[in-house]
């Protein structure tokens, strides 16, 4: 078996860093991530997709594509960050 480096194996499958198919993987990936702590801090706090949609004024099949990496926008994300008690940081490179 031949071994690859992380980043040979992403420009094979997804294109060179930079490119328009290498980029809509990255957000795809971060989508995915954001997803994923939000659904596990749900769980954690024993909340429903329900109850965390009326705490934040949306519907539950929302915050079902939200967790699913479907939707994440912005706004939102910090609107149900906030109701689960979730920081947000923004730092420069």
């Amino acid at each position: 078996m031949k071994t690859m480096k992380a980043k040979d194996l992403l420009a094979e499958r997804y294109g060179k860093k930079g490119s328009e198919s290498r980029e809509k993987f990255r957000e795809d990936a971060y989508s995915y991530y954001f997803g994923e702590i939000i659904k596990s801090r749900r769980k954690e706090l024993h909340m429903s997709q329900e109850k965390l949609a009326e705490t934040v004024g949306k519907k539950r099949p929302y915050i079902s594509r939200i967790e699913n990496g479907e939707d994440v926008k912005i706004s939102n994300l910090l609107l149900v960050a906030n109701a689960l008690d979730l920081s947000i940081q923004l730092l420069p490179r």
